[in-house]
């Protein structure tokens, strides 16, 4: 922990929600769900208006469909709109401090000091209002929330805390202030697993974890994971900000309070582990083909089983499902102390059924108008034109749009942009060949 808060964290506010809505003008103000449009598919995220209904990240995109009103726009990823959105972002960061550690495609570390800030209280106070003013600026109109503090642990904690475009400094002096009256589930590394167990020992808030000893929490959480539990709940965080990390997989794993054999108990804990790890990768815009189960068991051996598939995932569905396989091969002998999943062989995002259609073959809207309970069967298109909610397109007499939705044949088109009114929708034959897939519409520039 640093004596001055020279740490800042970046996180934009529904990143992927709020470019739909900065280069969709029909979709300001309305609820809006971007992720797998399919009948199996995954919310990446909800934008305000949808949390309100209780729509969130990780949910399966039917459970939202259920939450939220008639009129909510379900949208398909467009990853080279939102990875154009964070370069400026990150660009901007870079001309703070030349250590910026990017977390994820929305979210990033900053080192003041690295860069020769003024790093009073004061001073990082006014740092960040104008680099959230530029950022707002620059990505027309896409707002970040942030935190500053002595610690990486500090400045994500207080980015989070009045979202959206929020901005907290967490002072020196007043990290435990902060930190003790918040859930324990606010800390890293505090799962649903984590979290029941310290319930069950009367733990609800950081403070209640910080008045635990450390051989209490080791003998909880075990021995790596128990001690860091502890420093946290103390505020103590020395992690440097690393510039420009790689990510080379990503994983989760947790240390059970005593050895477990019953298979259905272990599956529940795969399954936990698969939705947190399968967040993280479409938080982070990235897939994986490598699944990796660890296991520790009674004797405390370690081994890993690992099994590579046909196509990069992030679906938590097809993670859970692997590894519980490949815990059926490996048996429960004696107990296990520790399971772990984790994803490797990371690329660009490419989730395997973002396009999907529902079960039933099913034409989904943009506006969900017409649920997939009351829409026929629909023809199915030609190769080259499978239209999906959010794409961006073309039309050769109409001009730049986006698809509203499909069905029977046809695609509605609302064409419009980022520097238009609300635009007139059309349907369209969906093999008209005056309309084309079009790249993303650049908000810089003007009509």
């Amino acid at each position: 922990m640093r004596r001055e808060a020279s740490v800042l964290h970046l996180d934009l506010d529904a990143f992927f929600a709020a470019v739909e809505q900065r280069d969709k003008p029909s979709l300001r103000g309305r609820p809006v769900v971007v992720g797998g449009v399919g009948g199996r598919g995954v919310v990446a995220t909800a934008s305000y208006e949808a949390r309100a209904y209780g729509a969130r990240s990780a949910m399966s995109t039917a459970e939202a469909r259920r939450r939220c009103p008639p009129g909510t726009a379900f949208l398909g990823g467009r990853f080279a709109a939102y990875r154009r959105t964070s370069d400026v972002v990150m660009g901007l960061l870079r001309e703070v401090s030349p250590l910026v550690e990017p977390v994820s495609i929305d979210e990033a570390y900053v080192d003041l000091a690295a860069g020769g800030c003024d790093v009073s209280v004061d001073g990082v106070t006014e740092l960040a209002r104008d680099l959230k003013a530029r950022i707002a600026e620059a990505t027309g109109g896409v707002t970040g929330s942030v935190g500053i503090g002595t610690s990486k642990l500090m400045a994500k904690i207080g980015s989070d805390l009045q979202k959206p475009d929020g901005l907290v400094v967490v002072p020196p002096g007043s990290e435990l202030d902060v930190l003790h009256p918040l859930p324990v589930t606010r800390l890293g590394g505090v799962g649903p697993a984590t979290a029941e167990r310290l319930h069950q020992i009367g733990v609800a808030t950081v403070g209640d974890l910080a008045a635990k000893s450390l051989p209490d929490l080791v003998a909880l959480a075990g021995k790596a994971h128990g001690a860091g539990l502890h420093a946290l709940a103390r505020a103590e965080d020395d992690r440097p900000v690393v510039p420009d990390r790689e990510a080379k997989s990503v994983s989760h794993e947790e240390t059970f309070e005593r050895d477990l054999t019953d298979l259905a108990v272990l599956n529940r804990e795969i399954d936990s582990m698969a939705a947190r790890v399968g967040e993280r990768l479409r938080k982070s815009a990235f897939s994986g083909r490598t699944v990796t189960l660890k296991l520790r068991r009674y004797d405390f051996t370690t081994m890993t089983r690992s099994q590579t598939l046909p196509q990069p995932t992030d679906d938590p569905r097809q993670i859970s499902a692997t590894a519980r396989r490949l815990l059926a091969e490996a048996g429960t002998q004696g107990g296990l102390r520790l399971l772990g999943v984790g994803v490797s062989g990371l690329s660009v995002y490419a989730q395997g059924d973002l396009f999907a259609e529902d079960d039933d073959g099913s034409p989904m809207a943009a506006s969900d108008e017409t649920t997939p309970e009351e829409a026929p069967p629909e023809p199915p298109q030609p190769a080259d034109k499978r239209w999906w909610p959010g794409q961006d397109v073309r039309h050769e007499e109409l001009g730049a749009g986006w698809v509203w939705g499909r069905g029977l044949g046809r695609v509605t088109v609302r064409f419009e942009g980022p520097s238009t009114a609300p635009g007139p929708v059309r349907t369209l034959a969906a093999d008209d060949p005056l309309l084309e897939p079009a790249d993303p519409p650049d908000w810089r520039m003007h009509p």
